[in-house]
Parts: structure tokens; sequence; C-alpha cells
């Protein structure tokens, strides 16, 4: 039986049953005009300004996984696990490009997923499909791996009875706290996530603010941090304080194209799409980077932990365990309570969302579209309802019933998988001059190489899918394997469509017009406006 870190445990739980409560309260907050559509469950009525958007996002994109692994990474490999930083910094300029003009003709035809934008604008059922499939498969290992962040939380906290007790009990605070997040999701849809994330944001503002500059004084200052950070990777014969130079093609590739894929994920777009105006788009991914400037300060944790002694002269020790056992050694039990109570709520909140995102890809873009075309708004909402809890219980089941690094495996290739719906997204919102075939013979090539490339990877951990770079073919480097693929799917389908337009095979028809991708939206909008309804 493990101890029981009673303090910490009260002030985890006092902040667990203050976000439950919240989470059943939101559906009360900005109440729906009609609650029967599923923009008003789905999307939040998409009446968030700029600063409940700014909170949702970043309660979304930096989520306990990101708490947990970005740290644990450059714990195990030093340097490189720094790649999440520039990424991050990249990413808001680039999407500042495209997402007003999504969000745009997504308002004025009533647009609730990318895949519902794709089957407007190239008009093909087959491609809209396999943009929202591929969505709800990215997603699905990302809402795993919140599970991860939690249960590393709870192990920490020593809940579950240890390593002998049966699997019920062990497992029981993770049924509680799911259950829970299922049930107010179910009830208050996006609303329970944008309200609960204030919280969320705050806690992890205040944790990490305290964390970069109380454990450093107890470790004797940033100097004695490095130098044993150096000393320890220098031991190891791995990792090191800078990136040596057969790494940063590595490092480079997959900061670009984690930075193009980030905002592809359909949980990101639900974020953009609950936004009341073009402008909170606009704004948000002006400040959006301050969150890149906390997880700079988060990474640092990692070189701390090692300073710390943390897992030191463990055989095979998980990295992923190395920050929640750096804030239960550095912090007063009290306000280990807070920094757990960070993690677990952050991942409450974006499984939240990316259990809402993969419920509307479904049910707008498969239900609706493939098996019952005269579903009714009424009808869409509930089976978003029901179909969010068996994405949950999915997860749940995935988490328990298989080995961790599996679920960090189908993250890594869930980014890869994600990048392939780019050039049909983003392409879209630009021209309309790609072949709906062309796209999807790219999105085809670049998902059957990405997977078997990354199938072919070994690592110490696992004899698949161990790693997120290979050889990029004509190079030589060692790149991100998503972005290779990328280019392979973008010269598909600009080859193929050159070849198609050749021989003026026929285009379906597309439903917006240019108008539609400057539209702006009401800054005084009220809640209950009218939602436009899409064409198809």
């Amino acid at each position: 039986m493990k101890d029981v870190n009673v303090p910490a445990l009260v002030v985890f739980a006092l902040f667990f049953l203050l976000v439950t409560v919240m989470g059943f309260l939101a559906s009360r907050w900005r109440r729906a005009g009609d609650a029967d559509h599923l923009h008003e469950w789905g999307l939040g009525g998409r009446s968030f300004g700029t600063w409940v958007t700014w909170f949702l996002l970043g309660g979304d994109l930096y989520t306990a996984y990101t708490f947990v692994a970005v740290p644990a990474a450059v714990y195990a490999t030093g340097a490189a696990g720094f790649f999440a930083v520039p990424y991050t910094i990249v990413a808001y300029p680039l999407v500042f490009l495209f997402l007003p003009r999504l969000w745009s003709v997504s308002r004025v035809h009533g647009y609730v997923t990318p895949a519902d934008f794709v089957r407007g604008r190239y008009g093909s059922r087959p491609l809209s499909l396999v943009v929202a499939l591929t969505g709800i498969l990215a997603t699905m290992p990302y809402i795993a791996l919140q599970l991860v962040g939690i249960q590393a939380v709870l192990d920490v906290l020593g809940l579950g009875g240890g390593e002998n007790a049966n699997w019920f009990v062990k497992d029981l605070p993770l049924f509680i706290a799911f259950g829970v997040l299922a049930a107010y999701t179910y009830s208050s849809g996006l609303r329970a996530p944008a309200l609960i994330a204030f919280v969320k944001d705050a806690l992890v503002y205040i944790v990490i603010i305290v964390a970069v500059i109380y454990i450093p004084i107890r470790l004797g200052g940033y100097g004695h941090i490095f130098d044993a950070a150096a000393s320890h990777f220098k031991q190891a014969k791995s990792g090191g304080l800078t990136l040596p130079d057969n790494k940063q093609w590595t490092y480079a590739t997959l900061g670009l194209g984690s930075a193009m894929a980030l905002f592809m994920y359909p949980h990101s777009v639900t974020g953009v799409l609950a936004s009341k105006s073009r402008n909170t788009v606009r704004r948000n991914m002006a400040i959006m980077p301050a969150y890149s400037l906390m997880l700079g300060l988060l990474a640092l944790l990692g070189f701390m932990a090692i300073a710390a002694g943390v897992g030191s002269g463990v055989k095979g020790y998980n990295s992923q365990l190395s920050v929640p056992q750096l804030f239960a050694s550095m912090f007063p039990d009290w306000f280990t309570g807070v920094a757990f109570a960070a993690i677990g709520i952050g991942a409450l909140v974006p499984a939240a969302i990316m259990s809402i995102a993969a419920a509307n890809l479904f049910t707008r873009n498969v239900y609706k579209e493939w098996l019952k075309p005269a579903a009714t708004p009424a009808d869409e909402t509930r089976i978003a309802k029901l179909v969010s809890l068996l994405v949950k219980v999915g997860a749940l089941v995935f988490v328990l019933g298989m080995d961790k690094q599996a679920a960090i495996n189908l993250q890594l290739l869930g980014g890869l998988w994600i990048l392939q719906t780019f050039v049909a997204i983003v392409g879209g919102l630009f021209t309309r001059w790609f072949h709906h075939w062309a796209l999807f013979a790219g999105w085809a090539a670049g998902m059957v190489y990405g997977t078997w490339t990354a199938y072919g990877l070994a690592s110490p951990a696992t004899k698949h899918f161990g790693g997120n770079a290979a050889e990029i073919p004509g190079i030589g480097e060692i790149g991100y394997i998503g972005l290779t693929a990328f280019a392979l799917n973008l010269i598909v389908a600009v080859v193929l469509t050159l070849v198609l337009r050749a021989v003026k095979a026929p285009q379906l028809p597309d439903e917006t017009k240019p108008s539609d991708y400057s539209a702006e939206g009401d800054e005084d909008e009220r809640d209950n406006a009218p939602e436009p309804v899409a064409a198809h």
C-alpha cells in the first residue's frame, strides 16, 4: 500500500470539486438560444469573445500531456526536447493567415467541422469523409494521453492502492474523474471546458511562475541546475544542453511540421469556430504566443528534475513521472496539491474539447452525411452527445488495456496523420484549383508513406513506431516523417490535378463564393443569434 499524501490529496480534491460544479453550472452560462442545434452544444453558440476564446484555446492546446511530456522530453534528451517552444512560436503567424478565412466561411455556411468546409468547397463526399475520419483517428490517442497525465499525478499522490491492488481499486480514481468529465460534457457541451479553462490556465501560470523561482532557490540556482544537467548528459552519453549537428534537420522539420499540424486538429478548429467574430480570431492569434513563454519555462522543469536527482539510479525510469515527482519532492504538501490540480484539470479541459470535436465530426460528416441525411438538428445534437461519451469510454479502455508506450506512439502518428489534411483544408481556403480526386490521392499517398515509414522505426521500448524521424528521400538527412509525407501529399495533389485538368475531368460544384472568406461577425451579436444552415 502506497503512502497517500493527504494534504496534497485534499487540495487536489477541492479543486476537482470546484471544476466539477463549474462544469455542471456551465449549461446556464451563456444559455443556448436553441439547445437542440449542434452549434449550441458543440460550439458554444459561436458566442465566445476574445478572453474566453484565449483561455479556451490555451486550455485546448496546452494540455496535461504537454505539462508532463515537454519537461519529460527535456529530462530524457536535453535540448532536443525544446522543439515544442519554437513550433508554437511559428504556428501563430502561420495560422493568422488562414484561420480568419476558415472562421468567416464557416460562419456564413454554418460549418461546424473542417470536414464540413471540405464538403462545401469541393463538393466531394469521399474527400470530406477521409478528412473527418483522419481527424477522429488523430484525436483518439490524444484523449488517451490526457489519461496518462492524470495517472501520473494519481500515482505520485499514492492513490489506487499500489501495484498489488486489484485493477478496479487501482483505477477507481481515474474512473471517477472521467465519469464526472463525461457527465458535465454531456450536459453542458463546449461551455463546460470554456468555463473551467479559466481555472486551469490560472493554476498553470501560478504553478509555473512559482516553480521557476522557488525550485531553483532550493537547488542552488540556475547555474547549478545547468551544470548538473550537463554532467548528467555527459555521463549518460546521450542528449545535451545544446543540439548536435546531426539532430538539426530533425529539430527543424519536427518544429515546422508540428506547427503546420497544430491547428489541423479538430479540437483546435473547434475552439476557433466557437469565436463570435473574425476579429476575435485575429486577436487570439496575436496574443496566444504568451502561452509559448509559459511553455519555455515549463521545459526547464526537465533540467530541474535532473538536478534534484529525480529518478536517479532507477533502471528503466519512466520520465513521464519526472515532473510530478519533482513537485512532490520540492514543494510543500499543500502546494503540491495545487500543482497536481493544475495537471489534472489540464487533462480534463482538453479531453472534453477533444471528445466534443470528435463527436461533431462523426455526427456531421459520417452520421448525417452517410447514415441519416434527413437527421434533424435535434437528432444531430443527441447523437453528438452519445458519441462524446463513447469516445471517452474508448480512450479509457485504450489506456487501461494497452501499454502506455502504445498511446505515446499513436499520438506521434496522430500529428503525422492530421498533417495530411493540410493541403485540402488550407489549400481550399485560398484556391479552388486542386481537383478533389487529386487531393484524395495526395492524402492517401501521405498517409500510407508516413504510416509505413513510422512502422519500420524501432526503439529500446518498442519494435515498431519507435520514433518520428527518418531519412528524407533525395536529401539524405534525418527529418520529421510527417513533413516528408506532407511533401509527397502535395506533389501528388499538384501533379494529378494538372493531369486531370489536362483531360478536362469534371469538377464538382463549390457552394462558397469569394466574399464568404472575408465575412465579419458582429462583435455585439447576441448569444441566441440564428445560425446559418449548411446547404449540403
